[in-house]
């Protein structure tokens, strides 16, 4: 049986043609630089012949390999236009999204109406991972993954950069008759999730380095987070994602106004072959129109 090239490798290779390195074609692809040297070796085995060779500390196309990537850009372009020619189609079939739970409560639940309307046809099913920025569930077509981006041989791309900063209810606050100074916070009851990490990066950042953070409470999950501190339970570290629909209805209240960048981030993750896929652009073309304006009502509220 005859095998084909996947459209995966192909891409790889046409952007190595094109670019002349697998670094660049790893930027352009959002691929690992070890992703898409695995496409290109890929590729060369099941066609059996080189595409490029190595010239001093570059990479050069063979003479087949040129000959290859002027039929590739060919195929590719072929693709892209009937791509192009079934845009008025509605979208169908099914697609499987694993989000953090956390995300998934505070946010992306709340947007999906929008997703339904501009996609009726499309079946789409949620589910949540089996722990922090797992992405090994081979049923899952997209990951919405909390964590620092480091996932190779995937598809990764940033969906948004987090913010983060103190959340406490308003009771508490008065309770507390106030807090003090970001230093006063090292005595109060701290909530953390995952790790002590984003308290620490915070509190560095408005001078109070160097503290020991041992007491509070770790929790696996931005959903026991949140809510714990939405009962008045004690201070967390919150986000501009997550904390944003309880911060609007009153339930949360910064006491402090000062954010830091977090050093994780939301990203979307994927094989690359299921990157491809319309269902999966789709989602993720619709996530980043949310994305964006999240950000635009945030800057405008700072």
């Amino acid at each position: 049986m005859q095998r084909y090239p996947s459209t995966t490798a192909l891409r790889a290779f046409e952007a190595i043609a094109r670019l002349g390195s697998v670094s660049a074609a790893a930027v352009e692809l959002n691929l690992t630089r070890s992703a898409v040297s695995h496409q290109l070796n890929m590729l060369e085995d099941l066609l059996g012949f080189a595409l490029t060779k190595r010239e001093g500390r570059g990479l050069v196309l063979t003479l087949k390999g040129e000959r290859y990537a002027l039929e590739t850009k060919r195929a590719l372009s072929i693709l892209l236009d009937a791509a192009r020619g079934n845009d008025g189609e509605e979208m169908i079939g099914k697609l499987t999204v694993s989000c953090a739970p956390g995300l998934a409560n505070y946010w992306l639940c709340h947007q999906l109406a929008d997703f339904i309307k501009k996609f009726p046809k499309l079946s789409l099913k949620i589910v949540s991972p089996s722990f922090p920025g797992d992405i090994s569930n081979d049923d899952v077509d997209l990951f919405i993954a909390y964590g620092n981006g480091n996932w190779p041989e995937k598809y990764v791309k940033q969906l948004i950069t987090i913010r983060l900063f103190p959340v406490c209810s308003p009771q508490y606050f008065h309770q507390k008759g106030g807090l003090g100074k970001p230093a006063d916070l090292v005595k109060m009851r701290l909530f953390h999730l995952m790790d002590h990490t984003d308290w620490r990066v915070w509190l560095a950042a408005n001078g109070v380095a160097n503290t020991q953070l041992e007491s509070g409470i770790v929790f696996s999950d931005a959903n026991f987070v949140q809510s714990a501190v939405i009962a008045g339970q004690g201070l967390a570290i919150g986000d501009n994602m997550v904390s944003g629909d309880a911060l609007a209805k009153g339930l949360l209240i910064r006491p402090f106004e000062k954010s830091i960048v977090s050093p994780r981030a939301y990203y979307l993750a994927a094989s690359p072959e299921k990157a491809e896929r319309k269902e999966v652009q789709a989602f993720i073309e619709w996530l980043e129109s949310l994305i964006s304006d999240a950000q635009s009502r945030y800057e405008r509220k700072k």
